[in-house]
C-alpha cells in the first residue's frame, strides 16, 4: 500500500518543489497539501494521513508546536520535520516533541527519497552527535526501566548494538546470517521490552548503557 503524505508549508514555491521530489516515487501518495500548523492539526484529525512532511517556520502555529500537538492525538503518524538550516536547537526540539526526523530542503531529491523511505520501514539513519546531544538533553531511562535491559536475549543485544551502530534491517541480517523478518520480529521484541518507541530512542538507550560512544559515524 502506497504511503498517504501531506505536506504542510507556508511558502508556495517550497510546496511545490515538495511535491514535485514526493511525486518521483511511487511508493508515495500526496492527499493534501496545507499552509499552517492549525490546518495540520485539522487536516490529520480528518483524512488520517500516514506521513507528514512539516515545515518548522510558519505564522500563527510552527511547525515545532503543530508536531507536539498531532503527535498526542494521532501518535501513529510519522512526521519528518523540513528546514533550510541545520540548527542544533530546532533538531533537537522536533525529536523531544515526536518527530521521526528531519531534511534539509536543499538536499537531492534523491536522498530526501532515501531518507523518507528509511522512515517510513524505521530504519532512518541519526548522527552519533545528534544523538548524543539528546542523550544530554533529555533522560531516556529511569532506574526501573534500566534494569529492564537484563531481560535482552544475546541476540536481541547483539541487534541493538548493531541498530545504533546505524545498521539497516537488512545489513543486520546480512551480517547475522538470519532473514530480515527475524530482524524486525527481535526489534519488535527489543521495542517492548525496553518500553521505547522507535530506532531513534533505541540509540539514546544505548548511548546511556555504554554500548556505544558518542562520537563516531551516522547512525
Amino acid at each position: 500500500m502506497k504511503t498517504r503524505v501531506l505536506v504542510v508549508d507556508d511558502n508556495a514555491h517550497a510546496r511545490e518543489a515538495i511535491c514535485e521530489i514526493i511525486s518521483g516515487d511511487g511508493q508515495f501518495e500526496i492527499i493534501g497539501v496545507v499552509t499552517s500548523g492549525q490546518e495540520a492539526i485539522e487536516f490529520t484529525e480528518q483524512w488520517m494521513p500516514d506521513l507528514i512532511l512539516m515545515d518548522i517556520q510558519m505564522p500563527d502555529m510552527d511547525g515545532l508546536e503543530a508536531t507536539q500537538r498531532i503527535k498526542l492525538l494521532f501518535p501513529y503518524v510519522k512526521i519528518v520535520m523540513i528546514t533550510v538550516s541545520d540548527d542544533m536547537f530546532h533538531l533537537l526540539e522536533a525529536l523531544k516533541r515526536g518527530a521521526q526526523g528531519y531534511l534539509l530542503k536543499n538536499l537531492a531529491p534523491s536522498t530526501w527519497l532515501k531518507y523518507l523511505n528509511a522512515i517510513v520501514n524505521e530504519e532512518a539513519p541519526l548522527s552519533r552527535e545528534l544523538a548524543f546531544e539528546i542523550l544530554k538533553d533529555v533522560s531516556l531511562l529511569n532506574k526501573k526501566e534500566a534494569a529492564e535491559t537484563e531481560t535482552l536475549t544475546l541476540r536481541e543485544k547483539e541487534i541493538l548494538t548493531n541498530v545504533a551502530d546505524g545498521m539497516t534491517n537488512k545489513e543486520i541480517a546480512e551480517k547475522l546470517v538470519i532473514s530480515e523478518h527475524t530482524v524486525k520480529n527481535h526489534l519488535k521484541n527489543i521495542l517492548q521490552k525496553l518500553q521505547v518507541q522507535n530506532r531513534v530512542q533505541l540509540t539514546r538507550y544505548a548511548l546511556e548503557q555504554g554500548l556505544i560512544s558518542g562520537k563516531g559515524k551516522d547512525l
